[in-house]
């Protein structure tokens, strides 16, 4: 499968202050999207993503390293002409109807005529905003404005949608339906980019991710190889013990609770968890529930990020 994205020791660094003090924003940045694939570029706020995406979509110029769009030098006009782009707060004019802004935005890549009326209404019925297409944008909400931002991002139906933090600071009801939008999306074949701190959203609706932090990709694949499999803990519940009986087990247990039906018990791994469920069973309780809890991505993401920050006054001294 060809690379619809592809970053090779991209990094930026900018001059601040009036002594103009170095700070690395992004720092050699090696990247590969898949055609055809939704990746989640995650990381805190700080970490870089947005510098990264202006940089993508010709915003920002880069210090140093290359990109390509379809094998094209983002440099180059052309490759922008394949790209959809969703800023992190995307702000239209207030007294224009969701219509107006869609035509405007249409002529603005080159579309017009009838392809861009009928591309404009179908677009706003795609993103849920036909029903408020008599309203200015100074009547949205932000998940209106948000999904006007998704219509516009898609309006030249580009192959390749860049979308930065996209569910940021919508209600939770609004973050579904952009969710369920960039779900839509990706199974008619478009390849999704999207930065995001909120790591739920990652492993609900991405096939492959990478995380950034203090500017650097710390790690990168599908989320198969990011989320292991490694077992933290494991649930057991049971019922019919006396409480002397689960008082022993309580002291092998990392957990252990009285439910309001049953005793919930937390063991550090499956042959003390097994152990646990036989002796349940010789004592003439019943068990329930045994239940893994494997590392989420947002738990992989923390681990990283706090070895990542004890490196860090040393990262500053080479900064500088």
């Amino acid at each position: 499968m060809s690379d619809a994205l592809r970053i090779e020791g991209l990094g930026k660094t900018y001059r601040l202050g009036f002594r103009m003090r170095k700070v690395v924003a992004l720092d050699a940045l090696d990247l590969r999207v898949a055609e055809g694939s939704v990746f989640g570029f995650v990381g805190p706020n700080g970490a870089g993503k947005s510098t990264t995406i202006k940089i993508l979509v010709g915003l920002v110029t880069p210090s140093r390293g290359r990109a390509t769009i379809f094998g094209r030098p983002i440099s180059h006009p052309s490759s922008r002409h394949v790209v959809g782009y969703l800023p992190e707060n995307p702000s239209f004019h207030e007294f224009l109807r969701p219509l107006e802004v869609l035509t405007l935005m249409g002529r603005l890549s080159g579309m017009g005529g009838r392809e861009l009326r009928a591309r404009a209404q179908e677009v706003l019925e795609l993103v849920g905003l036909d029903r408020a297409a008599d309203l200015t944008v100074r009547k949205f909400s932000k998940g209106m404005v948000q999904r006007l931002g998704l219509a516009q991002a898609i309006l030249h139906d580009p192959p390749l949608l860049i979308l930065d933090e996209p569910m940021s600071g919508l209600d939770p009801i609004g973050r579904a339906e952009v969710r369920d939008l960039i779900v839509q999306l990706g199974r008619r074949g478009k390849t999704i980019f999207f930065s995001t701190h909120i790591l739920g959203d990652v492993e609900s609706i991405c096939d492959h991710a990478g995380m950034l932090l203090h500017g650097e990709l710390v790690r990168q694949g599908s989320l198969g190889e990011l989320l292991d499999g490694s077992i933290q803990s494991v649930e057991l519940r049971c019922v019919g013990l006396a409480e002397a009986e689960f008082d022993g087990l309580r002291r092998a247990a990392l957990n252990a609770v009285r439910g309001p039906d049953c005793w919930v018990l937390s063991f550090r791994d499956v042959d003390a968890a097994n152990a646990a469920a036989a002796r349940v069973v010789s004592c003439g309780g019943r068990i329930t529930a045994l239940l893994p809890h494997r590392e989420t991505l947002e738990q992989s993401f923390v681990r990283l990020a706090r070895a990542q920050d004890s490196a860090v006054p040393a990262r500053a001294q080479r900064v500088g």
